[in-house]
């Protein structure tokens, strides 16, 4: 077989897009070409890859005359990261007839290191709810992702440590002479409850009555409030106290102030399971707060979705 494909994806801002790779190879001196829009952490799996080939026991790219041609699938959108090492690997090894699996079905996840091992990547979370709404039954992700994934119902998240064990998996299931053990699916994530024990609590707070009442009333109906007064007067506080009193979060709402925060790349732990609050520096930049760069990233204004934004002004 000269030709495979495998299935990843990519987040695109704050949704995310299905991404085929498609590997052809012919005959004639070494080359290594990746199309469709990649940018330069793209063109670099090159390497990364060839090199987590060699080190899983399999032959090189570069140690075959053969010209290697990789296209990312629509060609029309800019294709950017590390997160198609995995599916690009696995498209031509398949390519090569070194490995045999059915792609169908299945998403592929993952920067790999030199040795083979899958490293963390952002964005899992919109990257799986996609997979799933574009029916996909199988996700593969790292392992430190996986639980992360595993948020979203209706696919089966399996979480890989190397190469290796997704070959052995995919090949086992096809009942191949080639030794190997299947990866159990990850557990359905559970949503943490509010545990308490906050940094600042509105019991901790003295006096400032009509502060808290009036904080009270906007956390019970979803309003703004302005609050006036002299450094050291207590404002900082208040804020911080204020959004643990805001009601919980819905499981959509987990999963949206999640996804944010993943593809951000600043997700502490699984989830983000209560109301988050930022608290951006008076001289911070209009990007930082609203968002954008030359590679869009989310502001404090969306980092605060679902949660409290906490803007100070200097007269």
């Amino acid at each position: 077989m000269s030709f495979a494909k495998s299935y990843s994806a990519q987040t695109t801002l704050l949704s995310a897009q299905p991404i085929t790779v498609e590997v052809d190879l012919s005959k004639g001196l070494h080359s290594f070409s990746i199309v469709g829009l990649p940018d330069k952490g793209v063109e670099e799996s090159r390497d990364r890859v060839a090199a987590a080939i060699k080190n899983s026991g399999f032959k090189s790219p570069k140690q075959k005359n053969q010209k290697i041609t990789i296209s990312l699938a629509p060609a029309d959108i800019k294709k950017e990261g590390s997160i198609f090492d995995l599916p690009i690997a696995l498209a031509y090894l398949k390519a090569a007839e070194e490995i045999n699996f059915d792609p169908e079905g299945k998403i592929f996840l993952g920067e790999l290191s030199l040795d083979g091992k899958l490293r963390k990547i952002n964005g899992v979370l919109p990257l799986t709810r996609k997979a799933r709404d574009a029916g996909f039954t199988e996700i593969y992700v790292p392992e430190e992702n996986a639980r992360e994934a595993a948020l979203i119902d209706g696919i089966a998240v399996f979480g890989v440590k190397n190469l290796n064990q997704v070959i052995n998996h995919l090949e086992t299931l096809h009942q191949t002479d080639r030794v190997g053990e299947r990866i159990t699916p990850q557990e359905k994530t559970k949503v943490a409850e509010k545990s308490g024990g906050y940094e600042v609590d509105f019991s901790d707070i003295k006096g400032q009555e009509t502060a808290k009442r009036g904080l009270e009333i906007a956390a019970a109906g979803g309003h703004n409030i302005a609050m006036f007064g002299p450094p050291g007067t207590g404002k900082t506080m208040l804020a911080k106290a204020f959004c643990h009193i805001l009601p919980p979060l819905s499981f959509e709402k987990i999963l949206d102030v999640t996804a944010i925060h993943s593809v951000a790349g600043i997700l502490k732990g699984d989830m983000v399971s209560e109301p988050p609050i930022r608290s951006p520096h008076h001289t911070a930049s209009y990007v930082s707060l609203v968002g954008g760069g030359s590679n869009p990233k989310p502001g404090e204004v969306t980092l605060a979705h679902h949660g409290v934004l906490f803007l100070v002004t200097v007269p």
